[in-house]
């Protein structure tokens, strides 16, 4: 069996590595971080032209009609990057979603303009909880002639403040699994309130949303049985963001490794270093063994495979501690200088910071794990 990537998506690699040493710099990132929406029109309408947004879609659609696999190739090298804006929420959270719920004539409707760049779904799951999982949806969503009237909130919902649309999870009845239908809602709807939380990494923005009576008659998938489409959605979104994690510790390994070549203390290079030889490899150990866990649930999750009920969560729970650490030993490496907000480091350690948070932090994936290797 063959576990290496193919010649194609080796290529796709090496292009997504020269675009984003083109577009996405860390002074580009440094001034997404302080804009106000961490937007750029410009550079989304470039990730469109490399395909990217649309990769997962269908050529019907107007899309590229890659596999998780051609994404997960992307999504590792846009975590070395640090790229900011919307790309997450739209590409591996709205696309999968209506991939797998959206009725015919929703997927004629909203995925072409996705793939041609002019609409930006989001998901909304979370709510005060914090939890992303199906015990934790308790908006309600009432029933209202041939649509819905939402009332709740929903908080930690990625890039809600420049989607068009967003999908919120609600409860239309029953218990856990049972009785969650997918409303999507418009994101100018009457009712609707948006508002940009302060985060850790402020390149990937998160939004609390406070629903009003707000109307919804779009269903993804059938009413009451949401879940099975917010599984998918959750595996696609917490595999790439383990890939992802892994990318950000990666570059912040190799900063620190170049730094420690040049780096000179007594004479010599502080890599000559056994404190600092012994850090730096165990570093690389860390990214190597999360790389290949999150490189088998990616592989899990393109196959549709049944490991990936625990393929994923491990990935996501080694892939949380390690690159919060790798991140931070990094700065450790630079010393003094690395604690300045000059220096880059701290940009990686703040991205891995937002990454163990999203989708669920390490405890709770390793319970999870836990459960499914004794049932």
């Amino acid at each position: 069996m063959d576990f290496g990537f193919s010649e194609e998506q080796e290529m796709l690699r090496d292009a997504a590595k020269r675009f984003l040493a083109d577009n996405c710099s860390t002074k580009f990132v440094r001034q997404m971080m302080a804009d106000a929406t961490a937007h750029d029109p410009a550079f989304w309408q470039k990730l469109v032209q490399q395909g990217w947004p649309g990769l997962l879609i269908p050529e019907q659609y107007g899309g590229a009609h890659g596999t998780f696999l051609d994404m997960t190739v992307i999504v590792e090298e846009l975590g070395k990057a640090l790229a900011p804006g919307p790309f997450f929420a739209a590409a591996l959270m709205g696309v999968p979603a209506l991939l797998e719920g959206g009725s015919d004539a929703l997927k004629k409707e909203f995925l072409p303009k996705i793939a041609e760049g002019k609409f930006i779904p989001t998901v909304a799951i979370a709510e005060a909880s914090g939890r992303f999982d199906a015990g934790g949806i308790e908006l309600k969503a009432a029933k209202k002639g041939s649509g819905y009237t939402l009332n709740g909130e929903k908080f930690f919902v990625p890039d809600a403040h420049v989607a068009d649309a967003i999908i919120v999870a609600a409860r239309t009845g029953g218990a856990g699994e049972n009785g969650i239908t997918l409303l999507c809602v418009p994101s100018n709807a009457p009712g609707l309130s948006i508002t940009q939380l302060k985060t850790v990494d402020m390149t990937r923005r998160m939004c609390h949303l406070k629903l009003d009576n707000v109307a919804a008659d779009t269903v993804i998938g059938t009413p009451d049985n949401g879940w099975a489409v917010l599984r998918r959605v959750l595996d696609v979104a917490t595999s790439a963001l383990s890939t992802e994690m892994v990318g950000t510790a990666q570059k912040s390994l190799d900063i620190a490794v170049d730094y420690a070549k040049t780096r000179v203390q007594f004479g010599k290079p502080i890599g000559s270093f056994q404190a600092v030889k012994h850090k730096c490899v165990d570093m690389m150990v860390a990214v190597e063994n999360a790389r290949s866990l999150a490189y088998y649930a990616a592989w899990t999750v393109d196959e549709r495979v049944p490991e990936a009920q625990s393929a994923v969560p491990m990935a996501k729970a080694y892939a949380s501690d390690m690159a919060k650490n790798v991140t931070s030993e990094s700065i450790q490496v630079h010393g003094g200088i690395g604690f300045t907000w000059e220096h880059d480091c701290h940009l990686y350690h703040r991205r891995a910071l937002a990454g163990e948070a999203n989708l669920g932090n390490a405890p709770i994936h390793r319970e999870t794990v836990a459960r499914v290797l004794l049932s």
